[in-house]
């Protein structure tokens, strides 16, 4: 092998993983400059927790990608080995072999993407044949597995990932997406099936899929990438690094127990977070954004949290990822900072980030379906005796009082209705934006269906006009920001947002001179959300 034909044609072609389209937005592909620098920030993490060691100059160190795609972190990691122990190995064939047959190890997530990753990793999809780099291995996978895998089902769901059996049970002739390294209860145990069974990963490291179908779709769709980190640390690497949607930050189908646990983990060490998932994954509709995170079995302490933005130089702090008196991960350091200084105002105290129970705004909105109407409610055309005005998707609709047996008590009251869905792009999330749909007021004698969420009640149209009016704030929607994971808008995500005196207009100078804010945080502020003007009343 010709170290300066290799060097050739790297210079010259395109690298044929930065054109590859994605599968979907389950399984996304890693391009090669991000998996560099998660690489980066895993040489860096290595050497702070090592003395200064090079870890692409050790050649015992073992490294697994087990939701491999392209491969593109096992080449990476072979191209940086392939340097750095050129010292260790000088002869490059035998240097090469030692690489691939000693140190990079993959676990393909269906059959075609492992053939990919051979390719990449190998220059052959079979490690053993003619044109493979390696000349050590017998088997034509080489060290990046693939077998299928099957569902354990029951009661209609896999008992491993949850998938639906009607989504995903359909022959032996299509993926079943049944992914090895998490459908095991024993998941040392299945890699030593793999990779035998002295086998001890220093670093994991990779990008797993994101969520598979279960008869829902977009934030509706169950995540599994959760189960992936779950079963890379009960590998207990020294280092392990995935790049993961940023929802589990405050919320998620299902995610509840993987935020607690990573939160409380002071094995964070460091914590890269992108609004925006378009600056990871071109072309990929992510609401929330991405992270990558480095986990740092033997060293634990603070965590360096980065926020990247639109091109900005990172906002970057060293913190604790759980502040006392909440159970999100607060994503902004400028948003930490103006969270503690509102609720000081209303609280009187610092220590803790939690607003007391009489003065949260989350307590006048509604759950979903405040009047036990669905999303795909239409209701009458034209309005019969006894009716009241259904505001609802697409439109408005008419529906008899007396059937309406849910929230009862708010249908005489003025209120607001906000769409329980932010507007946005697509999937995308857009800087500035909204945070929330146009809210309106409502005034007796309306309801509304699952569309909308319901704010009340108000003794008058004038109080319901003063809570539009602190809705349409920046400070308050920056709020709901800091708890809000999706484009979903759901009760929950008021709870930092305090509540007002319902008299006369706010306005965000009103707001930024109660909580004292600098003018370095109101720039922020007002870089992140989008001016709103106020939705019209009804009636």
């Amino acid at each position: 092998m010709s170290a300066k034909a290799g060097f050739r044609l790297r210079g010259r072609n395109p690298d044929i993983l930065t054109c590859i389209a994605n599968l979907s937005n389950d399984e996304v592909f890693t391009p090669p400059d991000f998996a560099n620098r998660m690489l980066d920030t895993l040489a860096e993490g290595w050497a702070a927790g090592n003395g200064g060691a090079n870890i692409w100059a050790d050649a015992t160190v073992k490294f697994l990608d087990p939701c491999t795609k392209s491969g593109v972190f096992l080449r990476e990691i072979t191209r940086r080995l392939t340097a750095g122990l050129a010292g260790a190995i000088p002869n490059l064939q035998e240097r090469v072999d030692h690489v691939l047959t000693k140190q990079v190890f993959g676990i393909g997530i269906t059959e075609l993407t492992s053939l990919l990753a051979r390719r990449s990793v190998y220059c052959s999809k079979h490690a053993s044949g003619p044109h493979s780099i390696a000349k050590g291995f017998a088997s034509d996978a080489g060290n990046i597995w693939f077998r299928r895998v099957n569902h354990k089902w029951e009661a209609g769901g896999c008992t491993y990932c949850g998938a639906s059996r009607a989504a995903l049970d359909r022959g032996g002739d299509r993926e079943t997406h049944a992914y090895a390294f998490i459908h095991t209860g024993d998941v040392k145990a299945r890699i030593a099936e793999l990779f035998g069974g002295d086998m001890q990963f220093d670093v994991i490291i990779g990008n797993p899929p994101y969520q598979l179908r279960d008869d829902g779709f977009g934030t509706s769709a169950a995540p599994i990438y959760q189960l992936f980190v779950q079963q890379a640390k009960a590998l207990v690497p020294r280092y392990l690094s995935m790049v993961i949607p940023a929802r589990w930050f405050a919320g998620g189908k299902g995610l509840d127990e993987f935020r607690e646990s990573m939160l409380a983990d002071d094995r964070l060490r460091s914590l890269d977070d992108y609004l925006n998932a378009s600056d990871v994954f071109p072309g990929v509709g992510l609401k929330g954004g991405v992270c990558y995170f480095l986990w740092d079995r033997d060293n634990a302490g603070p965590c360096r949290v980065s926020t990247f933005f639109k091109g900005e130089p990172p906002s970057t702090a060293n913190r604790q990822l759980l502040e006392k008196g909440v159970d999100v991960f607060i994503r902004f350091k400028e948003g930490l900072s103006i969270l503690r200084k509102v609720v000081a105002v209303e609280s009187g105290q610092a220590e803790s980030l939690s607003l007391p129970q009489g003065k949260r705004f989350d307590r006048l909105v509604s759950s979903r379906k405040p009047f036990g109407l669905g999303t795909t409610f239409q209701g009458r055309a034209a309005k019969a005796p006894g009716d009241i005005l259904v505001y609802r998707n697409g439109g408005t609709g008419y529906v008899p009082r007396k059937s309406i047996r849910t929230g009862t008590q708010l249908i005489g009251k003025w209120k607001i209705y906000t769409g329980r869905a932010a507007p946005g792009t697509g999937n995308r999330d857009t800087y500035p934006h909204r945070i929330i749909g146009t809210p309106f007021v409502g005034g007796p004698g309306t309801i509304s269906s699952e569309t909308y969420l319901c704010i009340g009640p108000f003794e008058s149209r004038g109080k319901a006009e003063s809570c539009l009016s602190y809705l349409s704030c920046r400070l308050t929607r920056f709020l709901i920001l800091l708890h809000k994971p999706s484009q979903d808008t759901t009760r929950k995500v008021y709870s930092f947002v305090p509540t007002q005196e319902w008299a006369g207009r706010w306005r965000d100078e009103d707001l930024y001179l109660k909580y004292s804010l600098s003018a370095g945080e109101i720039a922020f502020i007002e870089k992140v959300v989008r001016p709103m003007g106020l939705g019209a009343s009804d009636e």
